[in-house]
């Protein structure tokens, strides 16, 4: 089967945001994250409320997180499915201290907890589940960055089956130039890039509402286990009247599974 997969940070619920904020663009978010046709939609920086008001937009797609118990302050990076083309075999959220089991807990003077959801799904008419990843790094300290990475691919080693399929989606607040991504690589030498199998030129994923962002990188990445192929990968710059869905540029990415 092909699969089309979203990775979004869709910004958190921020009213002095204004014009921007989220009461105005969650339809607008809504239609450019469906006009895609995706199966699988793996976001960033959502708290409860909102995610909840995106899941209820999302018609045929369920919020996985029969695992969670939500703290309401914290953001959550999260997955919604396509209903009925995948079975749930198991999820979780570790997070990303020197204490993972222990829910808002923050280690590597972290600005805020931050957290790694995991899935294991199986598609319709296969046996081979999939590994899926989904994070947002800290934005201010590159060793906080380290760090949080580390617990990442610890934790991610222990949920990975032999033979699984291993797909890393999230905003990594770094480019993908940086240790971050070189110690994810030596790690998990089998994932690709798959925005960089299609385009050469580095672009800026974090637009700030702008449609551009100087100085900017590509902090956005969806990791992809060479054993899939990947058949197109972009980042979605769809505006309305100059008015942004969100402040990252979301990727889109179509796979055969």
């Amino acid at each position: 089967m092909n699969a089309c997969i979203i990775s979004c940070n869709i910004r958190y619920d921020n009213p002095s945001d204004g014009d921007n904020s989220w009461h105005h663009r969650k339809e607008l978010l809504t239609q450019t994250l469906l006009s895609h046709s995706p199966d699988i939609i793996a976001t960033q920086e959502g708290r409860f409320d909102q995610l909840y008001e995106l899941n209820s937009l999302l018609n045929d797609f369920e919020i996985i997180d029969t695992h969670r118990s939500w703290i309401k302050p914290r953001m959550y990076p999260s997955f919604f499915i396509r209903k009925n083309t995948f079975e749930i075999i198991g999820s979780g959220d570790i997070w990303l201290s020197e204490t993972p089991k222990i829910a808002g807990s923050s280690s590597f003077n972290s600005t805020f907890p931050r957290l790694m959801t995991w899935l294991k799904i199986q598609p319709t008419h296969s046996l081979t589940p999939l590994t899926l990843i989904n994070t947002h790094l800290d934005h201010i300290n590159p060793e906080t960055r380290l760090g949080q990475i580390e617990v990442l691919i610890k934790e991610t080693t222990k949920i990975l089956e032999m033979n699984s399929p291993l797909l890393i989606f999230g905003d990594f607040n770094d480019s993908p130039a940086s240790l971050i991504r070189k110690k994810i690589e030596g790690h998990f030498s089998h994932l690709q890039d798959s925005w960089k199998m299609f385009n050469s030129d580095e672009e800026t994923s974090h637009h700030a509402f702008n449609g551009e962002f100087q100085n900017g990188s590509r902090i956005d990445w969806i990791l992809v286990d060479n054993s899939l192929q990947v058949l197109s990968c972009q980042l979605d710059k769809t505006h309305l009247n100059g008015k942004y869905p969100t402040d990252h540029f979301p990727v889109v990415c179509k796979l055969k599974l």
